[in-house]
């Protein structure tokens, strides 16, 4: 151990007033599951949609589990998040009727983007139908889709200020690197009848393409349809060579 005052220069922890975290290089988390779950009641609690068969709003939060936070290491910001919710609606028909229904999603989770969360409206069991559930999965689905794409947005802005401390020199730490999960993503090659004729191969975003062609095969089993069946599904035990001779075929 060296002695003080003789350590390597890198050792800068007695350079901070606080030696907390020098360097951002420590992992620090910051739990923000209270302040998640009041912005989404908050912006849930927003939404109002209008239209033709008449208005329709959220009138509460029923539930909403899950947990949050953000994570310092080596000067990148982590997000983890994952929330499943359910909120309750109150539509107003022009003529004055008023029905209720709910909106869940289940998959509010850093591993999905915007536009993959799940969301669903439907009325409550003892409501009748009513064109206010078309209106609210029209409109009222892209509201929350929006609102909930907000929350995102304030938590990886607003709300994640303060995780990277100054450095021991004093600077100012720059713009954080939000990192995210790698997903992958298919995409649907769609193979026209001028593609399966073409004689040379057309280039496409995963290779080329080239000629395929069908084949059918068909076999024919002289034997009844209960002896195949059996075939193919028992596990016979063997049987020796004298034996073999008075054995039905499918038993060889």
């Amino acid at each position: 151990m060296a002695k003080w005052g003789e350590g390597d220069p890198r050792w800068i922890v007695e350079e901070r007033a606080d030696a907390t975290n020098v360097n951002n290089w420590h992992w620090t988390e910051r739990d923000v599951s209270a302040w998640s779950s009041e912005r989404l009641r908050q912006l849930l609690l927003a939404i109002r949609v209008e239209g033709p068969e008449g208005v329709c709003e959220v009138t509460d939060v029923s539930k909403l589990d899950g947990e949050a936070s953000i994570n310092n290491r080596k000067g990148k910001l982590f997000f983890f998040y994952e929330f499943q919710l359910r909120a309750n609606w109150l539509g107003t028909s022009c003529s004055g009727v008023k029905y209720r229904g709910t909106i869940d999603v289940p998959n509010l989770s850093d591993e999905n983007d915007e536009d993959d969360l799940d969301i669903s409206v439907s009325l409550c069991k003892d409501q009748p139908s009513t064109p206010l559930l078309d209106l609210m999965k029209r409109s009222g689905i892209k509201e929350v889709r929006m609102v909930l794409g907000q929350y995102v947005h304030d938590l990886k802005s607003d709300f994640s200020q303060g995780m990277i401390l100054p450095t021991a020199d004093g600077q100012k730490p720059s713009t954080p690197v939000v990192t995210k999960k790698k997903q992958v993503k298919t995409s649907k090659i769609q193979i026209t009848s001028e593609a399966k004729s073409s004689s040379s191969p057309a280039p496409c975003p995963t290779g080329f393409r080239i000629q395929t062609c069908c084949f059918s095969l068909k076999e024919t089993f002289q034997t009844s349809a209960d002896e195949l069946y059996r075939t193919f599904i028992n596990q016979e035990v063997p049987v020796s060579k004298d034996q073999s001779k008075e054995s039905p075929w499918y038993l060889l």
